[in-house]
């Protein structure tokens, strides 16, 4: 169970701030400052911290402040405990997802944000992923459905197949094995370069399934498998159960995504077959 807090106002005033402050640095020669190296090993840039920043002084100001003990996974910064307590309450945070489209100004990056009563990904209470270039929001609470702008998101309608499958983790030496896969069964693929806005794009039935080509962190998947999972879509983490896919910033699954199950199957085949080419 999760404390009453209004996690969307939070959510909302996080994404205002952060849309102020790439309107400040619209360049990619503004963008491309680095800081050095992340928890999440990743080289950061001075945007991350900036990013991340604004989403700690809202969680401060607003829960903490309120007197709530949190600890946020965070991929900047790592595990941080903040207020009183022992901080059951999980916060997930990626405060720039799709690092590399926001350098190069490609508008597709979000702010991936999740709430969890516990530490596993079958403990997220509450997701929200915001894509800055179609200014689009996602949000989930467990048992209570997905949205888009506020509005119910239910997957539905024919099955169109594998018309059209997500790609992210997208180096071409981790796709040629799964691209190779999905020879005959799959379309047309795309690469949004976020795999929070893909995994929203599945609850939405924009896409018919998403894979990462290797792992991702918690830290990119823990919203967004939420919005699929409510929007009535199906999940995996290299074939794992949620509680075994923790949210540790040290954790690394790779994640698949469908409207159908057997669509599911045949994108972690596809992932699998990835990982064998790359040994």
């Amino acid at each position: 169970m999760l404390p009453e807090v209004d996690w969307l106002d939070v959510c909302r005033r996080i994404v205002a701030r952060q849309a102020e402050l790439f309107a400040s640095a619209a360049t990619i020669a503004e963008r491309t400052v680095y800081e050095g190296r992340g928890e999440g090993g990743d080289m950061t840039l001075e945007l991350d911290r900036r990013c991340e920043d604004i989403v700690f002084e809202e969680l401060e100001s607003g829960p903490v402040a309120a007197g709530l003990s949190l600890t946020a996974v965070s991929e900047e910064r790592g595990e941080v405990a903040l207020g009183p307590g022992d901080g059951e309450t999980r916060v997930v945070i990626d405060p720039i997802d799709g690092s590399m489209n926001v350098r190069r100004t490609i508008p597709s990056h979000s702010l991936s944000i999740a709430v969890a009563s516990g530490t596993s990904m079958a403990d997220v209470g509450f997701g929200f992923v915001h894509d800055f270039g179609a200014r689009e929001e996602f949000a989930a609470t467990r048992g209570g459905g997905a949205t888009l702008d506020g509005r119910p998101l239910l997957l539905g309608g024919p099955d169109q197949g594998l018309e059209v499958v997500g790609l992210e983790s997208a180096a071409p030496g981790w796709v040629l094995g799964a691209i190779g896969s999905l020879e005959d069964r799959a379309y047309r693929l795309r690469v949004v370069g976020s795999i929070a806005i893909s995994l929203a794009y599945v609850a939405a039935g924009r896409f018919d399934a998403m894979l990462s080509a290797r792992g991702c962190r918690s830290v990119d998947a823990a919203a967004g498998q939420l919005i699929v999972r409510e929007a009535g879509g199906h999940v995996e983490f290299a074939g794992s159960e949620l509680e075994q896919a923790d949210l540790g910033l040290d954790a690394r699954y790779p994640i698949a995504a469908a409207r159908e199950a057997e669509h599911l199957r045949t994108v972690r085949e596809a992932q699998e077959a990835g990982r064998e080419r790359l040994g």
